[in-house]
């Protein structure tokens, strides 16, 4: 099918995408395999490939016969419909700074007020093309990719649950209003008339400064019972409504956005981005916030439920392009009113240590930056992948930091499919071991390079897999949770095994997000160990912040300084 043949409407090519394939039984347990042998010792592979051999002779039949079942299901658009929500939803720590992500935009010469006004109206615009579902598909290679994540960026927060949170979304919106945050206080503020006319960067500069003068402060604001594990959170918020605050939940819940005015001008990139990913200020379960400094420093805070960072990097661009529709505008100043919260004593006594506990919580992260005159169009001439160029330095960096090989995750977009969203790929092979062995020995230059072709190849080839839904790791944990969810009692060796908790606890979890209007891209680590790799791979430039608990800072930034020295080594390596 040519790309002229597909529908320009926003949501017009749905219908018409492929499904998610569903992996056979068979393959997933031979491809889990292959993925985890090289995390494990020969004692290990064979306890694994046991419990495989036992799963798939045992309870694997029955819980696939029922996937399969599911992805027949009228209004199933993929199998991966169920996983989703337990993926996400289901997690019971906190989302702030766990799994919330940023992006810090690139710098604008505009203060915080005009920043924010600017930012708000290209929002509202894109709001309103989406609701007339005038934003171009996106095409990638000429394939349509799935845009129905766009639904969930206005009016969208998550509601905690004791046992599973659930995700609160109407689309189109029928919401006048974004919220604004200034020291911890809601404002409620009209960004659209009644007849839906939109107010101009002006108005809402007037709008935001009237909001900024406004001397009410709530002395314990509600935003940070948001950064509470989620099952506690539910409880706080139970106690909320239970106090009389019906109202304010609604209008934060309802409202198209949150905007944050933060009274701090950070001193770099780095504490920016920190600022972005665990600020106060905030309201985390809101599905978008967008977050300006003193400075006009600006960026996003993403809750991940319903939103991946493909969604947000074309939603951002559309901000900060600067190009809007014309539209009749509204007349006046927007107005605006204080959202209140009545909290009893046990409520404030929550509020505050929630927040005590977040910014410990905080303080015991560790974060760094880390850049290089280095980007794609150099990784190409180099006759190499760029990304398989990045995860290749990450992985010599990281033998050399800490002396040995571990679990990296990397994220893949599969939005060419109906509902598709991102797989899960393990980037360690054979060939990434050798590779790493042999960087750190006394080879010739020539086994170097050998060695790190053939990484770098079986990396893409891994890459293209994943793309197409060929991977195992998303259909044996989907089989696991229709196992728990239809009551089955007692766990498959499989998930107990050495493969399982190996391959998935992280040591290195990436993820990257090319967009020329952002500087940096972050989220925090994923366990105990591990460094989380947050990197913007441009034509000319490789921006990276990592993470990871303070406790084993130390590794971070001797895995920093190991990625200068290799990124360094392995070009020189190419252009020999």
């Amino acid at each position: 099918m040519s790309s002229p043949e597909w529908s320009t409407r926003t949501f017009g090519n749905e219908d018409r995408l492929p499904r998610v394939p569903v992996p056979t039984l068979e393959d997933s347990g031979r491809r889990f395999l292959e993925w985890c042998a090289p995390l494990l010792t020969p004692e290990e592979l064979a306890e694994t490939e046991a419990a495989v051999a036992e799963f798939l002779a045992g309870p694997g039949p029955a819980l696939q016969a029922r996937l399969e079942e599911y992805d027949r299901s009228p209004g199933v658009r993929s199998w991966l419909d169920t996983f989703w929500p337990y993926r996400y939803l289901g997690r019971r720590d906190r989302i702030a700074l766990n799994a919330n992500f940023f992006f810090l935009f690139q710098d604008s010469p505009l203060g915080q007020v005009e920043r924010a006004a600017e930012l708000t109206a290209s929002a509202v615009d894109y709001k309103l093309k989406l609701d007339g579902q005038l934003v171009p598909p996106v095409l990638l290679r000429g394939t349509p990719q799935s845009m129905v994540q766009h639904q969930y960026l206005f009016s969208a927060t998550r509601i905690p649950g004791e046992l599973l949170d659930t995700s609160r979304t109407r689309f189109p919106s029928p919401e006048r209003h974004i919220v604004v945050f200034v020291k911890g206080t809601p404002f409620r503020m009209d960004v659209l008339t009644e007849d839906g006319r939109p107010y101009s960067p002006a108005q809402l500069a007037d709008g935001l400064r009237a909001i900024l003068k406004d001397d009410h402060v709530a002395d314990v604001p509600a935003g940070p019972l948001t950064t509470k594990a989620r099952a506690e959170w539910a409880a706080s918020r139970a106690a909320l409504l239970e106090a009389g605050n019906a109202g304010a939940l609604e209008t934060i819940e309802t409202a198209l956005f949150c905007v944050c005015l933060d009274d701090f001008t950070p001193a770099d990139a780095l504490e920016a981005g920190d600022r972005l990913l665990y600020g106060d200020n905030r309201w985390y379960d809101k599905a978008v916030s967008l977050i300006v400094f003193e400075d006009g420093t600006a960026g996003i805070n993403v809750e991940h439920c319903e939103l991946d960072g493909t969604t947000i990097l074309g939603f951002t661009d559309a901000l900060l392009s600067g190009s809007r529709e014309e539209r009749e505008p509204a007349d006046g100043v927007p107005g605006y009113e204080v959202v209140e919260f009545a909290l009893t004593d046990a409520l404030r006594e929550d509020a505050r240590a929630a927040r005590e506990a977040f910014k410990a919580y905080a303080d015991a992260t560790a974060t760094t930056t880390v850049s290089f005159d280095f980007g794609a169009n150099r990784a190409k001439e180099l006759g190499m992948s760029p990304d398989a160029f990045a995860q290749m330095a990450y992985q010599l960096a990281h033998r050399r930091a800490k002396g040995l090989t571990g679990a990296t995750y990397e994220s893949i977009a599969t939005r060419q499919f109906q509902n598709g969203r991102t797989e899960a790929m393990r980037v360690v092979t054979p060939e990434v071991v050798r590779f790493a062995d042999v960087l750190t020995s006394d080879a010739p230059a020539e086994d170097k390079r050998e060695a790190f072709r053939a990484a770098a190849a079986k990396h893409v080839a891994r890459a293209k897999e994943c793309q197409a839904g060929d991977a195992p790791e998303q259909h044996l944990w989907e089989l696991q949770l229709i196992g728990k969810r239809g009551g089955d009692t007692g766990t498959p060796a499989l998930y107990t095994s050495p493969g399982w908790l190996k391959m998935r606890d992280d040591y290195l979890s990436t993820s990257s997000a090319p967009s020329v209007h952002i500087q940096y891209f972050g989220f925090g680590s994923t366990s105990p160990q591990c460094i989380g790799i947050a990197y913007v791979l441009l034509p000319d430039r490789w921006n990276i912040y990592l993470s990871t608990p303070k406790h084993v800072s130390a590794e971070m930034d001797r895995f920093a300084g190991e990625l200068t020295k290799a990124v360094a080594e392995l070009q020189e390596l190419l252009a020999e």
